[in-house]
């Protein structure tokens, strides 16, 4: 893989939890993953976490605490972390494709 190239297509499916999937490439504290949903249900919990990415295909909805967004494919996702902008994701259509920019996990 060139420093300056990601090729997802040259990198092996990891299965999250169930009906999710990505590819993960890690640079320093970093990290790009691309993500793919099979099934239709949200995560399980609120999730307190930052995210920053860009929904490619598909479409979800999530839940910041009692107001709903939806999300479609071209959407670009601005979620700063903390408590204030806990979220949890309600609907996912099957074969929703997001590309997320995050700090690696340690």
């Amino acid at each position: 893989m060139s420093i300056f190239k990601v090729d997802f297509e040259a990198m092996e499916w990891e299965e999250g939890r169930e009906g999710v999937r990505h590819k993960t490439y890690r640079e320093g504290t970093r990290q790009i993953r691309l993500v793919e949903f099979d099934t239709t249900e949200g995560g399980p919990g609120w999730c307190q976490l930052g995210h920053i990415g860009l929904v490619l295909a598909g479409g979800l909805e999530i839940d910041f605490n009692g107001t709903v967004v939806s999300f479609s494919a071209g959407d670009g996702l601005f979620i700063p972390p903390g408590a204030a902008t806990a979220h949890r994701g309600l609907t996912i259509a099957p074969g929703t494709r997001l590309l997320m920019v995050e700090d690696a996990e340690t």
